[in-house]
């Protein structure tokens, strides 16, 4: 496995992280015995950076990332967020960032996860009726009491991320990245770079868009969030599958998946990048870890950008309410 270092922390992070919030929620059918099959393969594989949050699942995916890695715990650098409120039926009901929640939302996370401190610990939407120094100053105080070791930031925009740098080191930014979401190299990934936080990618396969296992809305379970997602539907459905098409057609040349492909231009674009694809299947997991061993030349590279430039995908990566509450 290869590590990569998280922030200005001592914690050195496997390249490739896993994220857990399909295992739980979205992305159709729950398997509870198979997803904690796929985080023991990833720990056995050295992968060592889990992602979760107390929204996925309604505290589900928590609860079951704690059983996971029970007996375990010392193989992991856990990641988790707060900031997404949700009722008690699972609804939405809004973001907060008020100092008083804070604490709330992490002694709930660590009472889910069985464990005594958060490694990085993540607002996930950026409260806009809340100062940012209010909220990161609640965090930086879970520090001091031993509850979390380091803080992130989720989908923050840049302006934010200095203030709230200013407040407390912030080690990682959490923001979505990949072949077809290329907006963080407007600004996002030069202040990371500035400041010395991590960039971790979420979503770096297109929500599995990038993978070219879906040809038509109908591969997708009726319930599945991505049916509602811009980029799944419609005419933008077949204009995406045309970037697929040729992106696959590059993996094949190299001897690799597209996944593969896709997982390793975004190792590609700097050590200071984690990218944390989700895997609910083993096999996909063992699929997106070989990634590590593909290697891009600058010709790949600039062959890559022809085929994927920044704005290639049609449609936004979210519907209207959730464009509303990203990059603020």
């Amino acid at each position: 496995m290869q590590y990569r270092k998280l922030g200005h922390s001592s914690l050195s992070l496997s390249a490739l992280g896993l994220g857990c919030m399909g295992m739980s929620e979205f992305y159709g059918t729950r398997d509870d015995q198979e997803s904690l099959g796929v985080i023991h393969r990833a720990l056995d594989l050295e992968v060592n950076f889990l992602d979760t949050a107390d929204a996925y699942g309604n505290g589900r995916n928590e609860v079951l990332v704690g059983k996971a890695i029970h007996g375990r715990r010392e193989q992991v650098v856990l990641a988790t967020k707060f900031a997404n409120v949700r009722d008690a039926a699972g609804n939405f009901i809004g973001i907060s960032g008020r100092p008083e929640y804070v604490r709330q939302a992490c002694d709930a996370s660590l009472r889910r996860l069985g464990i005594e401190t958060i490694d990085l610990y993540y607002q996930h939407r950026v409260d806009a009726n809340v100062p940012i120094e209010e909220t990161v100053g609640a965090m930086s105080r879970l520090v001091e009491e031993g509850k979390v070791r380091c803080l992130g930031l989720s989908e923050a925009a840049p302006a934010t991320i200095r203030r709230a740098h200013q407040t407390y080191p912030i080690s990682a930014l959490q923001t979505e990245y990949s072949l077809w979401s290329r907006d963080p190299e407007d600004e996002l990934i030069a202040v990371c770079r500035e400041l010395g936080i991590t960039f971790v990618p979420y979503s770096p396969l297109g929500r599995g868009f990038l993978t070219g296992k879906f040809k038509s809305l109908e591969d997708l379970e009726s319930g599945d969030w991505r049916r509602n997602n811009p980029r799944f539907q419609g005419e933008n459905f077949q204009k995406n599958l045309d970037l697929v098409r040729r992106i696959g057609e590059m993996a094949e040349e190299k001897g690799c998946t597209p996944s593969q492909l896709a997982l390793a231009w975004v190792l590609a674009q700097g050590e200071d990048m984690i990218p944390i694809p989700g895997s609910s299947r083993r096999a996909h997991l063992e699929e997106n870890l070989e990634a590590l061993e593909v290697s891009l030349s600058p010709e790949d590279l600039a062959r890559i950008d022809e085929v994927a430039p920044q704005g290639v995908a049609a449609g936004e990566r979210y519907p209207e309410g959730g464009m509303k509450v990203v990059n603020r």
